[in-house]
């Protein structure tokens, strides 16, 4: 029997789900009255959304669809960087560049091991590069963590993920 266990905390959503929720969200406005003849564009590049529509309130309704499709496929909304506003495109059209936010960047990944360690003083909490390796002797110990992190997500700035769990 293993004399430590341990689980990643990580940050990353799940890039087929993110690529169905584009999809129902390019059918919806395809049948939408209210979008008849507006060309409406969402495509994933690299690690951003491109949205590219007629205008600002054309815009607007995208990414509320848009959200709502992601929600239903289980993407939280925190992946979404909403911060950037929207330029001109051509054609008297608008676009609006959304980074998606993934992996645990330092500014975050340290505040979450702290709580951790805080919390729970027999653990061990480990910053790796873009994760953060949680390990303890007792696997309840490491069960109450995850649940502590789970009441404490809504804080946060970003969605967490539990993973390698040995």
């Amino acid at each position: 029997m293993a004399d430590l266990f341990s689980f990643d905390i990580v940050s990353e959503y799940n890039a087929q789900e993110l690529t169905n929720a584009l999809d129902q969200a390019r059918r919806e406005f395809a049948t939408r009255f209210d979008f008849k003849n507006i060309p409406v564009e969402i495509t994933k590049e690299n690690e951003d959304l491109k949205v590219t529509t007629a205008d600002e309130y054309k815009l607007q309704a995208v990414i509320e669809v848009l959200k709502q499709k992601l929600v239903k496929r289980g993407i939280s909304l925190k992946y979404l960087d909403l911060s950037k506003k929207h330029e001109p495109a051509g054609n008297g059209q608008v676009r609006q560049m959304i980074p998606l936010k993934k992996g645990l960047k330092q500014e975050v990944a340290k505040p979450i091991a702290q709580m951790i360690r805080d919390s729970f003083p027999k653990a061990k909490a480990q910053i790796q590069g873009e994760i953060i390796r949680v390990s303890s002797k007792d696997k309840d110990e490491l069960q109450a963590i995850i649940t502590f992190l789970r009441t404490k997500e809504t804080a946060l700035e970003v969605a967490l993920q539990f993973t390698n769990y040995r």
